[in-house]
């Protein structure tokens, strides 16, 4: 569907609070990826430190299962920041409430609820997520 390309409009008054939940977001999944990259380095400089087979201890998890589960979470937030880069764009470029898919309104309710939120409820459903 061809529709209108988004640009800066005159920011409305709920913009500056929007901007401000999507820093704070930001800032905070900022520091929550700071402290997994100290807990993951953690890890790793332990098990480099001992010669340990955690691989067979029947009393907890494994380094690598540990280093893993850290690593994992840590590559989740780094998503969740680029997301928020990517609407704090979308917001200063007046696309913020515009869906990507189908150009209609994306309701107030999801962005509050989902400050990352690209598409409309329907497109949405309709992708499976």
């Amino acid at each position: 569907m061809q529709r209108e390309p988004c640009g800066p409009e005159q920011p409305a008054a709920r913009d500056h609070g929007t901007a401000e939940r999507i820093g704070l977001a930001r800032a905070e999944a900022a520091l929550l990826a700071e402290s997994l990259t100290r807990q993951w380095e953690g890890v790793v400089e332990a098990s480099a430190l001992t010669a340990n087979d955690d691989e067979h201890d029947p009393e907890g998890s494994t380094v690598a299962y540990e280093r893993e589960r850290i690593r994992a979470t840590r590559d989740q937030v780094y998503r969740e920041i680029d997301a928020l880069d990517r609407a704090a764009r979308r917001l200063r470029d007046g696309c913020y409430r515009i869906c990507e898919r189908c150009g209609g309104p994306i309701a107030e309710a999801r962005l509050v609820a989902r400050p990352t939120a690209a598409t409309c409820i329907g497109c949405a459903s309709r992708a499976g997520g």
